[in-house]
């Protein structure tokens, strides 16, 4: 990433280290703050996403796309939000997002970021309008219709809006269910493209009607549909969910009992040709399609169609609880 080029940026932070490293010993505090770190790095490759910076409690990304930043990350804030308390603390993430030029490890966008993060409260995540202004419809409505309002955000050079699983201190709802106001500056209708509250244009801003306009409709997840069944437990890998994840550890989606399976076994990807189940395990992944072979994978990766069973470190023709069951939908 030598060369300068608009992207955006997401810098994530974990909130609560201070407070582990108080009541248990360093070793134990490095583990846990290392987990949740763990997760962030997994939603953030997830969805395409590539490391900036890192240090131990704090990860700095870069992706092409805003959908994928904002994708990547609520899975980061709900795969910390899975993961157990560690002697009675919850760890959290606070986020920020922008997009901007990026240069290495410098450049507007990666400052923007950390300027917003600062900004954020334990368990925050914010958005420039910036990088709001990119998002397609389909995941416009992740984030809230109207911008946060105090002192540390009102300081910041761009309006801000919160994302993921939280509430708008102005009351919105982080995923609003009706269309944003008209006075919101994401819906302005200006034939030359998107404004910033008092009039001002977006610098970089798409015109009126093309691809990524927040004029539009939220739209429902497109394409195909990966169904997955454990136990009484039904996810699906979408659009709006690209990445989920399978192991023995607390705080990954498909959560498997049986002690042959790694704690982080494998993860299932949703790509423009369809979906791959990657093994990061032990004992690799038995794979079953309906009408063919059993092959196991072991550090490598392979597609997932039609309909069929995986077994994480076990034979997928056990009678097993812990069988997890696929089905394109």
């Amino acid at each position: 990433m030598s060369n300068a080029q608009n992207l955006c940026v997401l810098a994530a932070e974990i909130v609560g280290g201070d407070r582990l490293a108080a009541r248990l010993e360093e070793a134990e505090a490095v583990r846990a703050m290392e987990r949740c770190v763990n997760r962030v790095d997994l939603a953030i490759g997830g969805s395409g996403g590539e490391i900036v910076t890192r240090d131990a409690a704090t990860v700095v990304a870069a992706f092409t796309q805003c959908d994928s930043g904002i994708v990547a990350a609520c899975e980061a804030i709900d795969r910390v939000r899975k993961l157990p308390p560690v002697s009675g603390a919850q760890m959290q993430l606070r986020i920020g997002v922008h997009y901007g030029v990026i240069e290495g490890v410098h450049g507007e966008g990666v400052e923007g970021a950390r300027l917003i993060l600062r900004a954020c409260t334990a368990g925050q995540s914010l958005a420039s309008f910036a990088a709001v202004a990119e998002l397609s419809a389909s995941v416009r409505h992740f984030v809230g219709a109207e911008p946060f309002h105090g002192d540390l955000h009102g300081a910041l050079p761009w309006p801000v809006f919160g994302f993921g699983n939280q509430t708008a201190q102005n009351g919105a709802a982080a995923f609003p269910q009706s269309r944003p106001s008209s006075a919101s500056p994401l819906t302005s209708t200006h034939p030359t493209g998107l404004f910033l509250a008092g009039g001002s244009p977006l610098a970089g801003s798409r015109p009126a009607g093309s691809q990524h306009s927040s004029n539009a409709p939220p739209q429902a997840a497109s394409g195909p549909r990966l169904r997955l069944h454990h136990r009484q437990k039904t996810i699906f890998v979408e659009e709006n969910r690209p990445v989920v994840l399978i192991g023995r550890e607390h705080g990954n989606d498909i959560v498997i009992d049986d002690p042959r399976a790694s704690r982080q076994h494998a993860r299932i990807e949703r790509r423009r040709g369809g979906f791959v189940l990657i093994d990061q395990s032990t004992n690799g992944c038995f794979v079953m399609v309906d009408g063919q072979e059993e092959r196991c994978i072991k550090d490598s990766e392979c597609p997932v169609s039609a309909a069929g069973r995986i077994g994480c470190g076990f034979s997928s023709q056990e009678f097993e609880d812990d069988l997890v069951f696929f089905e394109v939908a």
